[in-house]
């Protein structure tokens, strides 16, 4: 089993599953700068930050230097492209970029990112709750940031549906197939999945955890 977790193809799986998740957070961000009425620096500044956000501050509090995105510098052109390439379609098919339109790219990050943090924290030798604690901290910091850096109050704290609790929960499922004899992509793909969907459904069902109330 641990020969398998060194294959190559399990790097290359995590890698592809980490530009999946910008990706996503980053339309998410350009989505959200769109609504704001920001210009091309702004856009690019909130996809940056919605995009990598997460993953630096699971690199910093692992010690992993240089951060993911430095490592990987094509992240930053792609990037840099994907935001042009947007602003251009959105403008050209008057796209309306309203709240609803950024959920689902939220929610799939969301659960990319999440499977990324605890694959990575994991392979660095943490105990299971640090593991799920890096999973949820990389899948909701970067969609804190953008929402701090567009003056609203951040999503994962205000709507009161299930946001980090769903990376929570789908961080245990990740944790739990990793003691079993499962291929390793299993894991990965469960907390994905879990993570992804307990989100949507928690959108589409409209759950709600409890509010303070005074």
């Amino acid at each position: 089993m641990d020969l398998l977790l060194d294959a190559p193809w399990i790097h290359t799986l995590r890698f592809l599953i980490e530009v999946a998740a910008t990706i996503a957070f980053a339309l998410s961000g350009i989505i959200a700068a769109a609504r704001k009425r920001m210009d091309v620096v702004g856009v690019c500044v909130v996809a940056f930050v919605a995009a990598f956000g997460g993953g630096t501050l699971r690199d910093l509090l692992l010690d992993q230097r240089p951060f993911f995105w430095i490592r990987h510098t094509g992240f930053i052109w792609g990037l840099l492209a994907l935001c042009v390439c947007a602003m251009l379609f959105m403008r050209q098919r008057h796209f309306k970029p309203t709240e609803r339109a950024m959920l689902l790219p939220d929610a799939i990050g969301l659960g990319l990112f999440a499977a990324v943090g605890i694959d990575t924290a994991t392979a660095v030798g943490m105990p299971p709750i640090i593991a799920v604690m890096m999973g949820v901290t990389t899948g909701v910091f970067g969609g804190v940031l953008r929402d701090v850096l567009c003056n609203e109050v951040p999503q994962a704290f205000s709507d009161h549906r299930p946001y980090a609790l769903c990376a929570f929960a789908g961080g245990w499922i990740d944790v739990a197939l990793r003691q079993m004899d499962t291929p390793p992509w299993a894991p990965l793909l469960a907390c994905v999945l879990a993570t992804a969907g307990l989100r949507g459904l928690a959108l589409w069902r409209n759950w709600e955890l409890p509010a303070w109330r005074v």
